[in-house]
């Protein structure tokens, strides 16, 4: 009787370690605090991002790299001008080119527009941001509130579904 409740716990213990080689563990191939980058582009400055931190999983077969604690960026255009976007929470998957941006999303431009949703996806190849959430969108004192949008990074091309509000043209 001895003999077999050992084997079975000596079975359950293996089939355990078998069970964790399955599993692969979700660890960051590098991380970064108090995170603060600057991308160029021909000697100018084209963006800054900042996050408290950074985790990079660029080692998995779908890389990506994530900032937790959310991010700043500050985007200047041709013109120099600055253009805000700030986000609770943010992901970059590398291989698709998308940043997925979430909780309490605010893009303020220069010129006074201002855009907040709870999630927005820009798509770096195409410069273009999107969300089938909820959104607030604010531009010379008239406000838009409808769930569904899509619009070019300088906001100049805006589709605009499901809203509610004025709007003058």
């Amino acid at each position: 009787m001895i003999a077999t409740t050992l084997f079975l716990v000596s079975c359950e213990s293996n089939f355990k370690e078998v069970q964790k080689i399955n599993i692969t563990e979700l660890n960051p191939v590098g991380e970064a605090q108090d995170f603060n980058l600057k991308y160029t582009d021909s000697g100018k400055i084209k963006a800054v991002l900042e996050s408290p931190q950074m985790l990079d999983y660029s080692h998995l077969e779908f890389p990506f790299t994530e900032f937790p604690k959310g991010v700043n960026v500050t985007i200047y255009d041709d013109m120099g001008n600055k253009n805000f976007v700030t986000s609770n929470y943010a992901v970059s998957y590398s291989g698709s080119n998308i940043i997925e941006l979430q909780g309490n999303v605010v893009i303020t431009t220069y010129d006074g527009k201002k855009l907040e949703t709870e999630q927005l996806y820009y798509d770096q190849k195409n410069e273009w941001f999107f969300t089938q959430k909820p959104y607030r969108f604010i531009d010379r004192g008239s406000v838009i509130n409808g769930v569904g949008i899509d619009f070019s990074k300088d906001f100049k091309d805006l589709d605009t579904q499901q809203i509610k509000g004025t709007y003058s043209l």
